[in-house]
């Protein structure tokens, strides 16, 4: 009698651990500086280090500057 117990309890235990029990989410934030600028953010010009915002700053080669000096200066 007990052995038949014992048996059900196993398989409720079994069938809830596999079906109903939800599983902790595992999500990783991965974090890309192009994703996380905004217009109005700052950031640093690559040449000679001053902070400019993104909208008035120029890209290129996936580097900012803050003017067209800088930029002839890099190149």
């Amino acid at each position: 009698m007990i052995l038949k117990v014992l048996l059900v309890i196993g398989v409720i235990g079994i069938v809830y651990f596999m079906f109903i029990k939800k599983k902790p989410s595992v999500t990783q934030k991965t974090t890309n500086k192009k994703d996380d600028i905004k217009a109005n953010d700052m950031i640093e010009c690559s040449t000679c280090g001053v902070y400019t915002e993104v909208n008035e700053s120029i890209l290129s080669n996936a580097k900012y500057y803050c003017s067209q000096e800088c930029l002839d200066k890099a190149s």
